[in-house]
């Protein structure tokens, strides 16, 4: 018997699929008028399959606001910096904000923060696109750490307040809050930790400690994909992190009886089941079960 587990809480999360519903919404709308043509600031998701089918749909993505002259602009999930939507407005481009609300959440705080007096700590990876739009939002002149070494040689500043990046990790945020009760008199603290990123690490931990291989779906350019592959690596050596069922072969399988499935947050429904098929073809033959992992 073998056995395909997959975490429940794999492929998209809200975000994503609000990201993808707009952006498929306005294609579908706005396909094929040269009068507007469609454009991504970046990939709306990080998932290189998924940015693909958008391409074909007349979704042509974009790095700078200088290559955008005409149209409408969608703003990706990861949020865009002020600066570039203060670009687009002046150039009178219609936007369309695909921003996840959760980031949008993250920015208010950091503003938020900036203009009560607060030094802004960020916990993220600062080349991140959602972390750098965050930061854009901070006022100017006020100190932004983005390290643990930042913090602990910051000057000039008595009170912090902490905004993490989405898809960051609890225990991640924690040693940065830890720092800062360290260095600070006064530390404020929001966590804007996506509620379906905790699960999906929490599920993902579990189903790896189960498996005899395990397999985390998602685009490498995915900074929460990436985390996954890292924490279940942690617990389970044998760890595959794949964009595609393309990229399997049977010695990542070979002796397993129980394979666990999980997948990024930008991961389409597709790419999971597409794995599955290259499993049971791989197993063709055996007596196969799957299921969720609860």
């Amino acid at each position: 018997m073998k056995r395909i587990l997959i975490a429940r809480s794999a492929g998209f999360c809200f975000g994503v699929k609000r990201a993808i519903s707009i952006a498929d919404e306005t294609a579908g709308r706005d396909r094929g008028d040269p009068r507007e043509p469609i454009h991504s600031l970046g990939p709306i998701i990080h998932n290189p399959q998924a940015v693909e089918r958008l391409e074909k749909k007349g979704i042509r993505v974009v790095g700078s606001v200088e290559e955008i002259t005409c149209g409408k602009a969608i703003i990706r999930s990861h949020g865009v910096t002020r600066s570039d939507r203060a670009a687009l407005e002046k150039k009178r481009i219609s936007i369309i904000d695909a921003t996840c609300p959760f980031v949008t959440k993250a920015q208010d705080h950091a503003r938020m923060l900036s203009r009560e007096g607060y030094a802004v700590v960020v916990v993220g990876d600062p080349n991140h696109p959602e972390v750098k739009s965050i930061i854009s939002y901070i006022e100017e002149g006020v100190p932004v750490c983005t390290s643990l070494d930042e913090i602990a040689g910051a000057k000039g500043a008595r009170k912090a307040g902490v905004v993490a990046q989405t898809t960051q990790s609890f225990d991640n945020l924690m040693a940065f809050v830890a720092e800062s009760m360290r260095r600070f008199a006064e530390v404020r603290v929001f966590n804007t930790i996506c509620n379906a990123t905790t699960l999906r690490q929490e599920e993902s931990t579990g189903l790896a400690g189960k498996a005899d291989a395990m397999f985390v779906l998602g685009g490498y350019n995915s900074a929460n994909t990436r985390r996954l592959a890292e924490i279940c690596a942690a617990i389970n050596p044998r760890t595959h992190h794949i964009e595609t069922e393309e990229e399997v072969t049977r010695s990542m399988v070979a002796g397993a009886s129980v394979v666990g499935v999980t997948a990024g947050a930008s991961t389409p429904q597709w790419i999971i089941d597409g794995l599955v098929e290259r499993l049971k073809a791989l197993w063709k033959g055996e007596e196969i079960e799957v299921s969720f992992y609860r």
